[in-house]
């Protein structure tokens, strides 16, 4: 989960310079077919055939629902960074640890008690801080961007993610469980996103979109949704969650290597915050 936390920060950061210049629909439909292609090799490299893999699709309604939670978040999550700052996107993102624990209860019966409660009130302060620019008159008027507003519904589809895994898996390997998710998830946006796709002029795209495309294909899809699966299969969904609360911090970084402008010190407050959440999250 740490090297997800900061496997995912890169593609807020890259989605955000290249959010206005490619659909949403269009990137992410490729993108999920260039990685379930990568761990259908990966499956067949390490020598799982066609028989194993489709021996997992007993109840393949099972990767239907999971693909639509993963369309659903990575849609609305390039929708939202044509707006939204990538460091303010990335706290947005930190309020799944609380709605995973809501959905892990309701899915799973997982109950946690006082200190990761307020573990995860003081990571939604921090989250809160960031995203209201630590500016308390916004946050009283409760005035959140439009970006902010449409990537929030992504999150809940990605709170509800995390413990559904663990719901719906059968035994199956996490490789082949993670083969299906991403191949039902391209095929989903590939016809929610049909037309963005043929309209797309895919040779005049920059360099730097075609590196967020295989960056967010391999590292931030094939490798993520692998570590996520494989973490919920052996930790609360609220434990798996927590490491979002590292996200603003790695995304920080990776704008400083790109030569972005970072946010105030009084914004970098509220990372502070979530920072000290993660620490009562992890304590045994």
């Amino acid at each position: 989960m740490l090297a997800f936390s900061a496997l995912v920060a890169g593609s807020f950061s890259l989605g955000g310079q290249v959010a206005n210049e490619i659909a949403p629909a269009a990137l992410n439909a490729v993108r999920f077919a260039l990685s379930a292609a990568v761990v259908g090799a990966v499956i067949w490299a390490r020598g799982g055939g066609i028989a194993t893999t489709t021996a997992a699709l007993t109840a393949p309604w099972r990767y239907g629902v999971l693909g639509l939670l993963f369309a659903i978040y990575f849609v609305t999550m390039f929708e939202g960074l044509k707006t939204a700052p990538p460091v303010s996107a990335a706290a947005v993102f930190t309020l799944t640890p609380v709605m995973s624990g809501i959905f892990g209860y309701i899915l799973l019966r997982q109950l946690f008690g006082t200190r990761i409660l307020v573990a995860l009130a003081l990571g939604a302060a921090g989250a809160l801080w960031v995203i209201f620019r630590a500016d308390f008159a916004a946050l009283l008027a409760f005035e959140i961007g439009q970006g902010e507003a449409i990537f929030f519904w992504g999150c809940i589809a990605h709170a509800a993610y995390t413990p559904m895994v663990r719901r719906l898996n059968r035994g199956e390997p996490i490789l082949v469980f993670t083969f299906w998710t991403l191949s039902f998830s391209a095929v989903i946006i590939g016809i929610y996103g049909w037309h963005d796709i043929v309209g797309t002029d895919w040779g005049a795209l920059r360099p730097l979109v075609w590196v967020t495309l295989v960056y967010t294909a391999i590292a931030a899809s094939s490798m993520t949704v692998f570590l996520v699966q494989f973490a919920s299969m052996r930790l609360p969904s609220s434990k798996v969650m927590a490491y979002t609360y590292l996200t603003p911090s790695w995304v920080l970084i990776w704008e400083l290597a790109l030569g972005q402008p970072v946010p105030s010190p009084m914004v970098l407050g509220g990372v502070g915050l979530t920072m000290l959440a993660l620490v009562l999250l992890l304590k045994d």
